[in-house]
């Protein structure tokens, strides 16, 4: 298969996150997370001015330390309290985070209205998830039934990842993208459904994500120039034959085409695609 699909198979060799195991952290390793989320939001976020404005003014920090506390409790076994501590987090942030997600430390999310991350998804270290994003089922069985993501992934605005699903690390999906397979590592997936569009160990930074490509803009774009190419090449073949007057109606279409060239490119390189 192609790198225009994902792959079914791609090699899970990401460690799971020592915080998924089946212990729960001590209280000097749950401060260290703590600890992370902060400075993650303050090395990734060039609006976070000071401590006390990432204390009090990011939901997604609030969402994923209301969690840090309600997956405790859920792992303890604790009925009710763990949900509803869950409920309360969406309520105040508009973030849903069932307390049986297992999240890794120094995730992210940005902005993060309308973040779903389902009962049995895994979020490796770093992640990087920005509003809209889901990590949801797609359907109503039992146990694993949520998308496991590596270490330092991007969910791009709106993206929906859907099913028993693994991401690699360092994988980048674009926003409002539909992903239902594995990826495997060092990837850019985008669209609808979710392809690969890029496969690269270099990419070091989630900030690239600004240069996600866009596979349906490239297809116009190429089609277009293969019509300017058969225009042209219409336009040579009727000089061989060569009339000496050029109709009136001749004149209006090369006007309207010309025209009409100059619409579709202010559309390709503008905010159309």
């Amino acid at each position: 298969m192609s790198n225009s699909s994902l792959l079914n198979t791609p090699q899970k060799t990401s460690a799971i996150p020592s915080q998924h195991s089946d212990s729960l952290p001590n209280k000097a390793n749950a401060f260290q997370m703590f600890l992370e989320d902060l400075k993650t939001i303050s090395k990734r976020d060039p609006a976070a001015r000071n401590w006390l404005e990432i204390l009090f003014c990011y939901p997604g920090l609030h969402a994923i330390w209301w969690h840090r506390i309600a997956h405790r409790l859920y792992r303890w076994g604790i009925p009710f309290l763990p949900r509803f501590l869950s409920h309360l987090s969406r309520w105040f942030t508009g973030i849903e985070i069932h307390p049986g997600a297992k999240i890794g430390k120094g995730v992210f999310i940005d902005h993060g209205m309308g973040v779903v991350i389902g009962e049995t998804a895994i979020v490796g270290d770093y992640a990087l998830i920005y509003q809209g994003a889901t990590l949801g089922g797609t359907g109503k069985e039992k146990g694993k039934r949520h998308p496991t993501l590596g270490h330092h992934v991007m969910v791009g605005a709106g993206a929906k990842l859907l099913g028993n699903i693994y991401i690699g690390d360092q994988v980048r999906i674009g926003a409002g993208s539909v992903v239902l397979r594995d990826v495997p590592s060092h990837c850019t997936v985008v669209g609808v459904p979710g392809r690969i569009t890029r496969n690269s160990k270099e990419t070091d930074d989630l900030q690239l994500s600004d240069h996600l490509p866009d596979p349906e803009a490239t297809v116009i774009r190429n089609l277009f120039e293969r019509i300017k190419l058969l225009e042209q090449e219409l336009a040579s073949l009727k000089a061989l034959t060569s009339v000496t007057e050029v109709p009136d109606s001749s004149q209006q279409d090369a006007l309207a085409n010309i025209q009409a060239n100059e619409i579709i490119e202010e559309f390709l390189n503008g905010a159309g695609i």
